[in-house]
C-alpha cells in the first residue's frame, strides 16, 4: 500500500514531486481532438453537435433541450428523502454564499469629482455536468446556487444523455431544486463548445463553470478568452494534518474517501506521531476490502498517496502551504490556530467532526476549489466567479483642471502626446 516518509528536507519533496506530475501538460493527442471537435461546433452548430454526440455517446436525443415541464416533473418522480436532503443542502449553500453579495458604490468628493463601480451579474451562464458514472447533482446545486445569488440573467445547464438518449434523474432533479433555467442533454467538449460559441439550438454564454473530464477540461482552456471559465481543474486532493490526539480510524477512513474519485486522486497525511502514521496505515488495509471502489483507492494511494512523518507541526504548516492543497482537514488537539497559519489551500476541514465529504455536500462553503497547487492564487467557486464590474467617474472643468498638469507631464513621460493633447485641448 503506502510506506511512512520520514521528513527530511530531501525525502518529502520527493513524495510532493510525485504528486505534482499528475498535473503535467495534456497530452497533444487530446488536444489536437479537442481543438477539431470546437472548430467543428464552431462552423457546423448544430448539425455537428449531432455527429459528435452520436460519435461519442452513442445515441443522441430527437431535441437537445429538455423541456421545462420535465424538469420540474423530475421533483414529483424523485425519492422525497433525497429531494429533502438536498433542499437543506440548498439552504446552507446559500447561507454561505449569501455573505460574499458585493455591492455597487458611489463615492461624491467636495470639488464635484463623482466615481464609483457598478456590480451586476453575468447575463448569462453555462452549467457542466457530468451525467455518466461520474454523476454528481451536488455539483448543480454548488455552481447554480452562487449564479442565482449573483442574479445572473439565465443558468443553461448542459449534461451527458445516458445511454437511452434521455437525462440522469438525479441531475435533473437537482437542477429543479437549484433553479436551473434551461437544460439540454450534451456532453464532452462538444458541449463546452456549444455553450462558447452558441448554436442554432444552444445559447452562447459568457462563463462557462463546472466539472467534467480531460476533454472538457482541455475544451474550457482552449475556449478561454472566446468565454470565461470558472478554473481548469486538475484531479482532485487532500492533505490530511494530525497530531497524537487524531483518530487513525477517521483518518484513514478521509484519505480513502478522496482516493476514490479517481487513480489520479491524491491523499496525503502530515503527522507528527510515529504511532498515528502506523496505525493509520494499518488501518486502510483493514478498511479497504469492504468499499466498492477498492481497486480505484488502492492504485490512487499507491501511486500519489503519501504518510509523512514531520519532526514538529510548523513542519506541517510549512509543508502544507507548499502544498496548496484543494482540501486540507486539521486533526489536532487546537484546529482552529490553523486559520490563520495555513494561506493556501482550497477549504480548510478544522477538526475531527468536519472531514471532507461534510464540505462536498451540506456545509455551505463551495466545493468547487483550486486544485494542483494553483490554490497559491486561485479562489474557490463563489457569488463573485460570477459578477462582472465597471467603473465609472464624472469631473467637473475645475476639478480637470487642478488634475491637468499631472496628467500631461505622465502622459508626455510615457511619450503618448495624443493622451497630453486630450487633455490640454480642454483648455
Amino acid at each position: 500500500m503506502l510506506k511512512i516518509t520520514r521528513a527530511d528536507g530531501t525525502a518529502e519533496k520527493q513524495v510532493l514531486e510525485t504528486m505534482r506530475s499528475r498535473s503535467m501538460e495534456v497530452d497533444r493527442k487530446v488536444t489536437a481532438s479537442v481543438a477539431q471537435i470546437v472548430e467543428e461546433v464552431r462552423t457546423g452548430g448544430d448539425r455537428a453537435l449531432r455527429d459528435c454526440t452520436l460519435r461519442f455517446d452513442g445515441q443522441c436525443p430527437d431535441c437537445f433541450e429538455v423541456e421545462r415541464e420535465q424538469i420540474i416533473g423530475s421533483l414529483a418522480s424523485a425519492d422525497p428523502d433525497f429531494v429533502s436532503s438536498l433542499l437543506k443542502a440548498m439552504e446552507n449553500i446559500s447561507t454561505f454564499h449569501r455573505h460574499q453579495v458585493q455591492q455597487s458604490f458611489v463615492d461624491t468628493q467636495t470639488s464635484g469629482v463623482i466615481m464609483g463601480q457598478r456590480v451586476r451579474g453575468l447575463e448569462r451562464v453555462g452549467l457542466y455536468v457530468p451525467g455518466g458514472t461520474a454523476s454528481y447533482p451536488s455539483s448543480v446545486l454548488m455552481n447554480c446556487i452562487p449564479a442565482k445569488i449573483a442574479e445572473v440573467g439565465e443558468v443553461v445547464m448542459v449534461t451527458p444523455p445516458r445511454k437511452d438518449g434521455t437525462a440522469n434523474p438525479d441531475i435533473l432533479t437537482a437542477a429543479a431544486v437549484a433553479g436551473v433555467d434551461r437544460v439540454f442533454l450534451l456532453g464532452g467538449a462538444q458541449a463546452v463548445a456549444a455553450l462558447a460559441y452558441g448554436t442554432e439550438t444552444v445559447p452562447r454564454v459568457d462563463k462557462i463553470v463546472g466539472p467534467g473530464n480531460i476533454y472538457v477540461a482541455t475544451a474550457k482552456k482552449l475556449l478561454y478568452g472566446t468565454v470565461d471559465i470558472d478554473m481548469v481543474a486538475g484531479p482532485s486532493e487532500i492533505l490530511i494534518a494530525a497530531d497524537e490526539t487524531a483518530n487513525p480510524v477517521w483518518l484513514a477512513a478521509d484519505m480513502m474517501s478522496q482516493a476514490e474519485h479517481d487513480e489520479l486522486a491524491s491523499s496525503i497525511l502530515l503527522t507528527t506521531s510515529e504511532r498515528i502514521a502506523q496505525e493509520t496505515l494499518d488501518e486502510l488495509e483493514r478498511q479497504l476490502p469492504g468499499l466498492s471502489r477498492a481497486q480505484v483507492i488502492r492504485q490512487s494511494l499507491e501511486t500519489y498517496g503519501a504518510i509523512i512523518l514531520c519532526r514538529n507541526e510548523q513542519e506541517m504548516i510549512e509543508l502544507a502551504n507548499q502544498i496548496a492543497p484543494e482540501h486540507m482537514e486539521v486533526a489536532t488537539a487546537n484546529p482552529l490556530e490553523y486559520i490563520g497559519r495555513i494561506d493556501n489551500v482550497g477549504s480548510l476541514f478544522l477538526g475531527q467532526y468536519a472531514p471532507e465529504p461534510l464540505g462536498d455536500y451540506y456545509a455551505g462553503p463551495n466545493h468547487v476549489l483550486p486544485t494542483s497547487g494553483t490554490a497559491r492564487f486561485f479562489s474557490p467557486l463563489g457569488v463573485d466567479s460570477f459578477l462582472k464590474k465597471s467603473s465609472f467617474l464624472y469631473y467637473t472643468k475645475e476639478a480637470l483642471a487642478q488634475a491637468r498638469d499631472d496628467i500631461v507631464r505622465i502622459a508626455e513621460r510615457e511619450q503618448l502626446t495624443a493622451h497630453a493633447n486630450s487633455i490640454q485641448v480642454r483648455f
